[in-house]
Parts: C-alpha cells; sequence; structure tokens
C-alpha cells in the first residue's frame, strides 16, 4: 500500500471499486458531473493501462469495440497495443460524451489534455470521500492485472495486455493473495 507516495498502490477491494465509481467520482467540480473521471479510471481498471496512456488517448483510438494504445504513448515504447473494450467499460464509455480530439481535455487555454498531476490529485480527493487510503493511480492497473490473476488468466495474455516486455516483471508486479496460497496447498496430495 501507498503511504506519503512510497510503495505500491493499493490492490483495490471489488467494494472499494464500486464506491469509488458510484459515489467517489461524482462531483460537481467535474464538469461532466464524473462521467468523465469515471471513463478515464475505468479505462484503467478495464484495460489495465497506465493512467498516462489512458490520458494520450485520442477519441479516435477507440473503434471497432477496441482501444488501441499507440506506440508512441506507451511506457517502453515497444509495441502498440490493442485491447478489447468489455460490456462494464462500454457502458462508462456510452454515458461519457465524446468529443473530436484528445479524449481527456484539461483546462481550455491551459493544457491540451488532463495532466497526470490533476488525475492524481482528483483520485485522492475520491478516495478521501470514501475513506479509502493507499490508493494511487497505478492502483487500476495492479487491480487489473491482479484479478487477471487470481482468475487464472495465463500470464503470457495478461503480459499482452499489459505491455509487459518480460514476464519477471509482470510476475513481481502481482499481488498473491492468503487465500490463493491456501488454495494452491490444499491440491497437493496423493
Amino acid at each position: 500500500m501507498k503511504v506519503d507516495g512510497n510503495g505500491q498502490g493499493k490492490i483495490l477491494t471489488q467494494d472499494e471499486l464500486k464506491r469509488l465509481f458510484t459515489e467517489g467520482f461524482l462531483t460537481p467540480r467535474d464538469a461532466c458531473g464524473g462521467l468523465r473521471l469515471r471513463a478515464l479510471f475505468g479505462i484503467c481498471l478495464f484495460t489495465g493501462c497506465r493512467v498516462s496512456e489512458a490520458l494520450a488517448l485520442q477519441t479516435t483510438d477507440i473503434k471497432s469495440g477496441a482501444i488501441t494504445f499507440r506506440k508512441s504513448t506507451t511506457k517502453g515504447k515497444h509495441k502498440t497495443r490493442i485491447v478489447d473494450i468489455p460490456p462494464g467499460l462500454a457502458a462508462m464509455l456510452g454515458e461519457y460524451q465524446l468529443k473530436p480530439g484528445a479524449m481527456f481535455p484539461g483546462m481550455r487555454g491551459v493544457t491540451e489534455r488532463l495532466t497526470r498531476f490533476m488525475a492524481d490529485k482528483i483520485l485522492r480527493d475520491a478516495c478521501k470521500r470514501i475513506g479509502v487510503e493507499g490508493v494511487s493511480t497505478h492502483s487500476f492497473r495492479r487491480t487489473a492485472l491482479t484479478q487477471m490473476s487470481s482468475a487464472g488468466i495465463p500470464l503470457r495474455t495478461i503480459q499482452e495486455i499489459s505491455g509487459y516486455s518480460d514476464l519477471g516483471t509482470l510476475q513481481r508486479y502481482l499481488e498473491v493473495t492468503p487465500e490463493q496460497k491456501r488454495k494452491a496447498v490444499s491440491v497437493i496430495g496423493f
């Protein structure tokens, strides 16, 4: 869990995710009434992308039921990733009225798109409203990848979706719960 900017972002529980998306992101300060925030962090959660990758999206990057994370906007700039849009994310994007250009525009005349700093501040405020600590913008990526791993999705598939170039790094990144450890040892025997 992250404390004062140190450590890894918290893996969010189902309850915390639900509360964030139904209560935390609904703010009158957001011109879209929270729909922009739900779309932004929904993309981070449902695709396992980094917040900077989501913030770099253009409306043209979403088509035919998939999101394209262009090579030029990914962390290592290794390759373009295309991730299918699951129904939960499709619903969030459907509510958010997209205008041509940057998917998440910033303040008019100040920034072309929402900045990582501002996204982090908005997330901290939302978490404070619902009483959740240790969350960072990276929590959505860690939560998504850990949920996939817990569901038995092969690491190679998770690697392809997340864009990790090496399986060793991905494995260190995933959280193993006490329940997973109990389940693992329970299958041993003859």
